[in-house]
């Protein structure tokens, strides 16, 4: 327990002004969020049937493109579509109880980056987590295109012009909303969401309810059909149609996975609210996937310049809807397509949603700069969030939006991580096959969506790579060099302050015969500190060596910066509160057994420099004339990525005290962050 001498209470982090841009800015994203009050997580997780609209919509949308692609690539031998159909609501099924498991086994998020991660290695994680980030990006670029080509499909033939400032503009209403907080942009979306499932489940009911007598010969006309195919091709002729068929149709999968990423955001009991949000997603995905495809072998499909298939064959069901000289099958035909590019744009939000994540679990291994784990006063993963807006970007521009070129680009990355993610499935399963008494059918479970997985991969290589997909491979290739730098200079830094740890933390103490007493109304040395470690005691004792004997009181101050971690779960900001109390006990108790009166204050915030901030105005009320002191690293070998890791808290926090009338005194603390530096 904290001694009676320290002040370890903790209070949130306040708005940082009450100017006209201050005003604005809470206006435009929120009031700020108190991450220590209790409710704050019942404002900020998500209930299952909000995570189906908010995570589930990526897999939903793909139900736009994903089956028209599979029939097609099927051609003038249709009669396969009725097995396609089929086969597409049992993979949908397949692959979502591969991510139950998922779920089971890793209720604090992460998806297929951790199982790949705990299951596979670190470098196996690290590939899972940089295609992820990739797909991620380019659902959000390929989704805001595919929506606004579907708007401007019914607009003059003129306005076309304006369509990459509509796709830029869309881009930045989602950024918007998503800076704001995840229920805001999800409840904003959800019309739409709701919109589609029931005008597509209509359809699909409607248009099988035209044909139900014709259904009793669907499965004998299908048969006879394949059956004289074989003759013509061969079976394993057929076979080879079927299979590059659905591969080809394995764009309708995508989106599966992103739920078990982000299985921290849900209301507790998490495990069972993802698995009841995975089953929502699996049957809605699967019902309309299969449903479409069905339609397209009954009404006789065949694809038509300038419209998409489900515009075919919805206006083929829905053609006899004339009424009083009104084509009402014309306008439901456009209110349902206009649905397919509103859910495109809350598929568009899932990456903003999930992508965010990943980034903030990679940032908490080390993999990525520590900032993308960093919450905002919204407490968003602020920078996270940013990042994908700002990438989509710049593939929006680079493409100019063409949705045929970023599907080539977001084909690959999604079945690399279904792949590694299952293959840590497999491994796990085997490796407790003696623990569980389930292992059997689990592991079938993993590896048959594993096999499925794996072939869906081989497929879209084959077909995708010199199309382009090689450009996903260069990205992705890319951003895991770029982690693998990140990796190595946090890694240098690391052992190089554990050294000093190891020498500055072990200074023999002696208990004080009497607690040395603060002195309320004299200067203090104040020092900002963050965990216990060398770098706090090395300002402390350069304190004493050049000021000696010049203060009466030692205060320490620790703000506790909450990150994407910390609200994993209902005790993580209690637990951060906890370390922290601890940590400035060490400085208060090393103090005290030298003879000085010491106190400390902490607190918990989203910003470490206007949490700072504010302590420091209490400590002077308390303690004037006091002078602050704060270590930072200093790099030999400065440089865009040195600058780019660290936040360098301690420069923005000195003009925050000068403008506030005080002191602060930067130690430098000299560290050689070369590869091979001792």
């Amino acid at each position: 327990m904290p001694d009676s001498n320290a002040d370890l209470s903790v209070t949130p982090s306040p708005p940082s002004g009450d100017g006209f841009w201050d005003r604005l800015r809470r206006r435009a994203f929120g009031p700020p969020r108190d991450p220590t009050a209790p409710e704050t997580r019942h404002h900020i997780t998500l209930i299952a049937f909000l995570a189906w609209v908010g995570l589930g919509a990526d897999g939903l949308s793909s139900a736009c493109y994903g089956p028209e692609e599979a029939f097609k690539a099927l051609g003038t031998n249709t009669a396969l579509g009725l097995y396609l159909a089929l086969a597409t609501a049992v993979t949908v099924f397949v692959i979502a109880v591969g991510y139950n498991q998922v779920i089971e086994l890793f209720p604090s998020g992460g998806g297929g980056y951790k199982v790949a991660t705990k299951l596979l290695g670190r470098h196996a994680g690290l590939v899972s987590g940089a295609a992820l980030v990739v797909d991620y990006v380019l659902t959000v670029a390929i989704s805001i295109s595919a929506a606004v080509d579907a708007v401007f499909s019914f607009l003059p033939v003129d306005t076309t012009g304006l369509r990459v400032g509509a796709i830029l503009l869309v881009l930045a209403v989602l950024t918007l909303l998503n800076l704001r907080g995840m229920k805001e942009s999800i409840k904003v979306l959800m019309p739409i969401f709701l919109g589609f499932v029931l005008t597509h489940a209509f359809l699909i009911l409607y248009g099988i309810g035209l044909h139900w007598r014709h259904l009793g010969d669907l499965y004998p006309a299908t048969t006879a059909d394949v059956s004289r195919l074989s003759d013509s091709i061969g079976l394993f002729g057929v076979i080879a149609l079927f299979l590059r068929a659905y591969a080809l149709g394995g764009g309708t999968y995508t989106g599966i996975e992103a739920v078990s990423n982000s299985v921290h955001l849900l209301k507790e009991p998490r495990v069972t609210t993802g698995k009841w949000t995975m089953f929502y997603m699996a049957l809605s995905l699967s019902f309309i996937a299969g449903g479409i495809i069905l339609l397209y072998l009954l009404w006789n499909a065949h694809p038509v310049h300038d419209k998409t298939l489900n515009a075919v064959v919805f206006a083929t069901i829905t053609s006899h809807w004339q009424w009083g000289g009104w084509d009402l099958g014309t306008l439901f035909v456009t209110l349902v397509l206009i649905l397919e590019a509103g859910l495109l744009l809350v598929a568009a939000n899932t990456g903003f949603l999930a992508g965010p994540m990943v980034l903030a679990n990679m940032a908490v291994d080390g993999w990525l700069p520590a900032r993308f784990s960093y919450l905002s006063e919204r407490l968003v993963t602020k920078n996270g969030v940013l990042l994908m807006a700002v990438a989509a970007f710049i593939i929006l521009l680079w493409t100019d939006g063409r949705v045929d070129t970023l599907v080539v680009l977001y084909s690959m990355n999604v079945f690399l991580t279904f792949s590694l993610s299952l293959s840590g499935m497999c491994v796990y399963w085997w490796r407790n096959r003696g623990v569980e008494p389930s292992w059997p059918w689990r592991l079938a479970l993993s590896g048959l969506g594993l096999a499925t997985s794996a072939g869906i991969l081989v497929a879209v290589v084959l077909e995708k790579f010199d199309e382009g997909g090689w450009v996903t491979a260069v990205v992705t290739g890319s951003l895991i060099a770029f982690c693998l730098l990140v990796r190595r200079h946090y890694g240098q830094v690391e052992r190089q302050l554990a050294a000093l740890d190891e020498i500055l933390t072990q200074i023999p103490e002696s208990p004080p015969a009497e607690k040395p007493q603060l002195r309320e109304g004299e200067p203090a040395a104040v020092f900002f500190v963050s965990r216990y470690r060398g770098v706090g005691m090395h300002t402390l004792l350069n304190v004493q060596r050049m000021f000696p004997g010049h203060f009466s009181n030692y205060l320490f101050v620790s703000v506790a910066e909450v990150d994407s971690s910390a609200m994993k779960g209902e005790a993580g900001v209690s637990n951060l509160q906890e370390r922290v109390e601890a940590d400035l006990q060490k400085y208060v108790d090393f103090c005290n057994a030298h003879g000085l009166a010491a106190a400390g204050y902490a607190c918990v915030a989203t910003d470490a420099v206007d949490g700072a901030a504010r302590l420091a105005q209490q400590i002077l009320e308390k303690y004037p004339g006091s002078v602050f002191f704060a270590g930072s690293l200093t790099f030999k070998n400065e440089n865009w990525l040195t600058r780019m890791l660290h936040n360098y808290t301690a420069q923005a926090l000195q003009r925050r005290l000068h403008l506030m009338g005080a002191n602060l005194m930067i130690f430098p603390m000299l560290v050689d962050a070369r590869p091979g530096a001792p």
